[in-house]
């Protein structure tokens, strides 16, 4: 075994991100672990069909291999194929998610040290059918008794795990987030808008995450300046994106799926108000980097946003909830500011990268000293 820390990531379709919250941590955990010694190997997954390559990407390996399926079936096949290469390599394993836990009885049966992140509670979310709700419940399970150690971005989901396995096995260490301190506000013009007239919607289109009920709350009466919804809301054959644009007055800016980084960044830097409309899930990383840039929160009212959020945000259960709320936020600017003040010490206290970043440093190499 080398003396140099080594280890391998599994279940994300690999870095630099280009697809959600796992790829963007697993792209800044990867170098900063580099930085301090490891040497870190991260599986990507490719579109089509040829032989595995190899690269690097900040000093991080990246193993690339082609899967020819696109989608759901894809990603299985790719995390299979990631495991049967893992298990013949030295190191610790960490798998961001769940979702294919069940490959993870190989690391169990060949005596390799892996360590799950577990992420939300996937298995109660609507969008889901049955079948597939049954399949990441048996993984949520099979993940909490195969894995050696659970991370939790939360304290409700570890408190979830807890009726599995004990409390012992799990350690919280949350999702982290840059401070935005500034952005540049010409970017609002592209959008015909200004810096504090608009509140802002930054979500996937699904019916845990409250859209509907927020839009329609915003559009009972005129506000004088816009909501703007960011998310692909272009297929009219689907129901629920159907039902949103009809509850929508002309003051609700649907824009579309925005993925630049310093475009979202600048909409929530300058918005009044973020609304974060997300009823299931653990430590949501949008409402995270909401906070990162001091943007007063308008929040469900459920234990995961409240925790994140903290106490300076203001909460809503239902449409009605919220129409109050947007009511009383509208003209009056001293909650605003101190809303605005509560997100960027809720951040500094809990989400910053360092923090993060340290909790996994530390967590990490106490595993590989007990492992090797």
């Amino acid at each position: 075994m080398s003396s140099r820390k080594m280890l391998l990531i599994h279940g994300i379709r690999g870095i630099p991100a280009a697809h959600g919250g796992f790829e963007s941590f697993a792209q800044i955990l990867a170098p900063y672990l580099v930085e301090r010694g490891w040497d870190v190997t991260v599986y990507c997954q490719e579109s089509g069909s040829g032989a595995w390559y190899e690269d690097s990407w900040k000093g991080v390996r990246l193993i690339h291999i082609p899967v020819p399926s696109d989608g759901t079936k894809g990603s299985i096949i790719f995390d299979w194929l990631t495991v049967k290469d893992a298990i013949k390599r030295e190191g610790l394993n960490l798998t961001l998610g769940y979702n294919t836990a069940i490959y993870s009885l190989l690391f169990r049966l060949k005596r390799k040290t892996n360590l799950f992140n577990m992420d939300g509670i996937e298995w109660k979310r609507k969008k889901w059918s049955k079948p597939i709700k049954a399949w990441f419940f048996l993984n949520e399970c099979l993940g909490s008794w195969l894995g050696n150690h659970l991370i939790a971005d939360h304290p409700y989901i570890s408190k979830h795990l807890q009726a599995r396995v004990s409390e012992k096995k799990i350690t919280v260490i949350p999702y982290g987030a840059n401070r935005i301190e500034d952005a540049d506000s010409s970017i609002l013009k592209a959008y015909a808008l200004e810096p504090d007239r608009y509140c802002l919607i930054v979500a996937r289109p699904e019916p845990e995450n409250s859209i509907r009920e927020i839009v329609s709350a915003y559009s009972r009466r005129k506000r004088g300046y816009p909501l703007v919804v960011l998310g692909n809301y272009s297929s009219m054959n689907n129901t629920y994106h159907k039902r949103v644009i009809e509850a929508a007055s002309d003051e609700v800016k649907f824009v579309g799926a925005i993925y630049e980084q310093q475009i979202v960044n600048a909409l929530r830097f300058h918005t009044r108000l973020y609304i974060h409309g997300h009823q299931v899930g653990g430590t949501n990383p949008s409402l995270v980097e909401t906070l990162g840039a001091g943007s007063p929160v308008l929040a469900h009212d459920n234990h995961f946003n409240r925790w994140v959020a903290g106490d300076g945000a203001a909460y809503f259960r239902e449409e009605e909830d919220c129409a109050i709320q947007l009511d009383r936020l509208h003209t009056s600017d001293a909650p605003i500011e101190a809303m605005r003040n509560a997100s960027r010490q809720r951040h500094a206290d809990e989400f910053s990268w360092d923090k993060v970043l340290t909790s996994y440093h530390e967590l990490l190499s106490d595993w590989h000293a007990r492992s090797y």
